[in-house]
């Protein structure tokens, strides 16, 4: 019986629906594509979690996708923008697909690194408008 309340209580409060306000200090470890990271958070004393988090708000050319150079030069300039200094993420959400967060980051100087890459032309605005590609 306590299994089943158990079970009935997991499905009836996703974990998909919670949202972490934040801010959280985070470290990139290596740019995935122009709008995924993988960073290391401090969740805890002495506790650091890696995970893969997407960049709120915005798409950008897939690596494997339709346009290849489009997907390098977007890769390379969020690398550029995140640089070696620190991020701060906030509205951490689970992603759709599972396995990564989603969440808006923001720089060291307080600029909002998904705004700043649809200003460099970089990514366009999710959810995408209809017959808007991702590639440039």
């Amino acid at each position: 019986m306590r299994l089943i309340i158990t079970a009935a209580l997991l499905l009836a409060a996703p974990a998909h629906a919670e949202t972490l306000a934040g801010p959280y200090a985070a470290e990139i470890v290596r740019v995935i594509d122009g709008d995924t990271v993988e960073a290391r958070i401090r969740v805890w004393l002495g506790l650091d979690q890696t995970i893969h988090i997407r960049i709120r708000d915005i798409d950008a050319p897939e690596m494997k996708g339709d346009c290849p150079d489009a997907a390098q030069a977007s890769r390379d300039a969020l690398a550029r923008l995140l640089g070696s200094g620190p991020i701060t993420i906030t509205n951490i959400k689970h992603d759709k697909y599972g396995g990564r967060v989603d969440g808006a980051l923001a720089l060291a100087d307080g600029r909002d690194v998904g705004t700043e890459m649809l200003r460099l032309g970089h990514a366009v605005p999710w959810p995408r408008p209809k017959g808007v590609s991702s590639c440039p």
